[in-house]
């Protein structure tokens, strides 16, 4: 593996506030991910949406495992996204309903090794990748100092007020942290993978690190709640994208929540920055070793994207769970890992679970 695209570790946001130490996932249990819908189901059409429950099983196995109960086609099993093994998740899946109310009639109640069915609704399409919007969760520390509960407050504080950096988590890169180099092998035609899963993946693991190595650089360099000159603005409420031409109006509006600077997934078609937060963006490619010329042999898997460097944490309470253990709540929109609070939190790295 390229030393030059090793993941590296994002500064914390709180480094001035002790953390609380302990551990995550001592059992399924104590992490719960729930979907919040971006849309309710209509109650009719040629789509049947199904609330499932899960347990220690991945989002395909059990798509694979409805597919086979219901008698459609894998492919036809629509899903927003992909949800943690190791936990209690609740995420919708939906399948043809064609059949009209016989597939209905077979769903309701059904269940499998890990899951069941709660709940079932018409709609008119299919459920298909980032139809959410946001998650939920619940997660269990366990093992903590004796005064967690007055630590992670203070930190829960700053996060309420500030938000927290919207990084990517070490699940991102693969168990040997080597994902990301391989993208940049295949962008110089050094590697070309069969698996067309491991292309796509390896390619979204450069773009990821090259975008945790652009919030890096701003938490650095005191730049997480400011605007800098051509920075690329994305407004919270719609998700519209425009670039900063008055420094100090839209700093006052990332510091109101408006707005938050948003960095780079790069690619050949990236809505452009422009001026400094151009020249931070290039040094950041020139470090790793990236031409930007080369993003074109990823085709339509290197496009790029932006993604805000700050995220918004939602309902976020704490309470005790036990004499050494703390239940926190929080919700984040979709794409947005829980690690990105609870490194915060606990001062320590989570495991490499998809948290």
């Amino acid at each position: 593996m390229s030393d030059a695209l090793a993941p590296r570790e994002v500064p914390l946001l709180t480094p001035h506030l002790p953390g609380t130490g302990g551990s995550v996932r001592v059992s399924e249990e104590d992490f719960r991910v729930e979907e919040l819908p971006l849309y309710e189901p209509s109650g009719e059409g040629s789509h049947l949406y199904l609330t499932v429950e899960k347990t220690g099983r991945t989002t395909p196995e059990v798509a694979h495992e409805l597919a086979i109960a219901l008698g459609v086609r894998e492919r036809e099993v629509g899903y927003a996204g992909l949800k943690d093994k190791r936990a209690v998740a609740v995420q919708r899946f939906s399948v043809p309903a064609a059949a009209g109310g016989e597939i209905a009639r077979r769903a309701a109640g059904l269940s499998g090794p890990g899951w069941r069915v709660t709940a079932a609704a018409l709609h008119g399409n299919k459920l298909r990748p980032g139809h959410l919007r946001a998650n939920r969760f619940r997660v269990v520390v366990r093992g903590v100092a004796p005064r967690a509960l007055e630590l992670a407050e203070r930190i829960c504080a700053e996060l309420r007020a500030r938000g927290a950096p919207n990084l990517y988590g070490p699940q991102r890169f693969g168990r040997r942290g080597d994902n990301a180099a391989l993208g940049a092998a295949i962008l110089r035609r050094d590697a070309a993978p069969r698996d067309r899963f491991l292309h796509r993946l390896a390619l979204s693991a450069l773009q990821s690190e090259l975008f945790n190595r652009c919030l890096a650089a701003r938490l650095r360099d005191g730049l997480f709640e400011r605007a800098v000159d051509g920075d690329v603005l994305r407004k919270r409420q719609t998700g519209g994208l425009f670039v900063s031409e008055d420094v100090a109006a839209d700093s006052e509006r990332v510091a109101a929540g408006e707005v938050d600077p948003a960095g780079p997934l790069p690619g050949h078609s990236l809505f452009a920055a422009r001026g400094e937060a151009l020249a931070r963006e290039q040094a950041v490619l020139l470090e790793a070793g990236i031409d930007p010329r080369s993003f074109a042999v990823g085709g339509d898997e290197m496009e790029g994207t932006r993604r805000p460097y700050r995220v918004a944490v939602d309902d976020l309470k704490l309470e005790r769970a036990g004499a050494d253990a703390l239940l926190l709540s929080f919700a984040l929109p979709k794409g947005s890992y829980a690690a990105s609070v609870l490194r915060e939190v606990m001062k320590e790295a989570p495991p490499q679970e998809d948290l």
